[in-house]
């Protein structure tokens, strides 16, 4: 740490320095608080979402004799997904995915050719894709939102308990310095002045 002047000027330096940090601080904060909420928020959502999954799941599994079938290779074909669509928002500075939809590659096949419980088994194994790709943005969502609370975490407690209270001990050192200094040169005044009185008498 290098070594502080003690003068005036490095006092109001300092005690620039440390208005500035506390003006900043509440921000900082505040922004840690959102962040918690919205990784909070991406727990509970994880959770939902995990629940309808299941749910998607059990459907599926109504027809999973179905899939030793020769048709079902018809239905892995058709659940071929090409990608994942996203928004992105920014919350409290920092780029967060949203779900948006799901595109499959494109697939035909004969209707007529095809057995009838294809269609809905294969409307039903999409939306359990889908289903398992809402979880993974939100997941994504959550370690975006973590990585910066962490950071966020890091500059707050650097400021409440390294900046802040090394700057009000500098602000403290300069003042005693200072004082000491004008006891000092009163106290010489005083000396002084004496000396001149018993000269005068």
């Amino acid at each position: 740490m290098a070594q502080i002047k003690l003068t005036k000027m490095e006092l109001r330096d300092q005690q620039y320095k440390l208005g500035q940090l506390e003006k900043y601080l509440p921000t900082l904060q505040l922004k840690k608080a959102m962040l918690q909420t919205e990784v909070n928020n991406a727990l509970y959502e994880i959770e939902g979402l995990k629940r309808a999954y299941r749910e998607e799941k059990g459907k599926c599994e109504t027809f999973q004799s179905l899939l030793t079938d020769a048709h079902a290779e018809t239905l892995y074909e058709g659940a071929q997904v090409e990608t994942t669509e996203k928004r992105f928002e920014n919350i409290a500075g920092a780029e967060i995915p949203f779900f948006e939809k799901v595109i499959f590659k494109p697939n035909s096949y004969s209707l007529f050719e095809s057995p009838l419980w294809i269609d809905s088994a294969m409307e039903q194994i999409k939306e359990l894709i889908i289903a398992k790709e809402k979880i993974e943005v939100v997941k994504e969502k959550k370690r975006i939102l973590e990585k910066e609370l962490r950071e966020v975490s890091i500059r707050v407690n650097l400021f409440e308990k390294i900046l802040i209270p090394r700057t009000q001990k500098n602000i403290k050192k300069i003042k005693v310095f200072l004082g000491d200094q004008e006891l000092a040169s009163v106290a010489q005044a005083k000396v002084a002045k004496s000396k001149i009185m018993k000269r005068k008498g």
